[in-house]
């Protein structure tokens, strides 16, 4: 006969474990002998142990009792649904390891690969940490609406950058961002300038947003005021490509004003 620690330490299991299991009806809790101690004959260990082998292959607690008293047929047909179950466990995991590894990345979170490499490329070109990160932030909200549509717009925003004037946007706007200066920066102006020019230019070509359908200005809204939020130079930006004549400063969403401002 043994005790409750010869009992675990047979079956490779804790103590604490044996105690559990007596707790939530799992394995018969056996009378104390004359000194007080309780002793556990071979059948106990043989429970213990299936109890144990069910567990550690993942079958929940609430389940052995019922495996355990089961018939071979019906013992199989628990063990097939355990198994499904715990197929769908894993494939949840690994897609939970692979969102945890883009976190590492900071870029990739929340982003495809092919807004990645658009982010790289604005690094290469000299566009600094602050505008880069500004650039993803904006992309995040365009990619959680149209996720459909990133890959096949992206191969013209990376030849957009052989344009002169947006690669001068870029890293006039990263001086305009690193820098402490107010709303009255006359860079403002060199960089409405350039934007109202692009924004020109992708109105006569016909660049328009993802069509999916159904018209949507929500995004285009988010983005305006995300640039509002991450730095309040942005509004004197917007009124000043009001003053040109455009009605949104996003390039993929030129709107002419339908009225010359005052």
């Amino acid at each position: 006969m043994l005790t409750i620690g010869q009992l675990a330490a047979y079956a490779g299991v804790t103590v604490r474990a044996v105690r559990h299991y007596h707790q939530i009806g799992l394995l018969p809790e056996p009378q104390r002998d004359a000194s007080g101690y309780r002793r556990y004959g071979a059948m106990a260990v043989v429970s213990l142990i299936k109890i144990r082998t069910l567990a550690n292959a993942g079958v929940p607690l609430s389940q052995i009792r019922q495996m355990l008293e089961a018939d071979t047929a019906t013992f199989a047909e628990a063990v097939h649904r355990i198994d499904s179950h715990l197929h769908d466990e894993i494939e949840r995991l690994e897609t939970s390891r692979k969102q945890i590894a883009q976190l590492v990345a900071g870029d990739s979170l929340a982003l495809p690969p092919e807004v990645i490499s658009y982010l790289d490329r604005l690094r290469e070109i000299g566009v600094s940490e602050r505008m880069v990160e500004a650039e993803r932030d904006g992309w995040i909200l365009v990619a959680a609406r149209w996720p459909d549509h990133i890959r096949e717009i992206m191969p013209a925003k990376h030849a957009q950058l052989e344009d002169p004037q947006l690669v001068r946007l870029y890293r006039l706007g990263s001086e305009i961002l690193e820098s402490d200066t107010g709303d009255d920066d006359p860079r403002l102006e060199e960089l409405a300038d350039i934007m109202a020019g692009l924004a020109e230019q992708a109105y006569a070509s016909g660049e328009t947003k993802p069509d999916d359908g159904a018209h949507d200005d929500l995004p285009f809204d988010l983005l305006d005021a995300l640039a509002v939020e991450s730095d309040p130079r942005a509004q004197r930006l917007m009124h000043l490509m009001r003053e040109r004549g455009w009605a949104s400063w996003i390039r993929t969403r030129p709107e002419r004003l339908t009225q010359p401002p005052d």
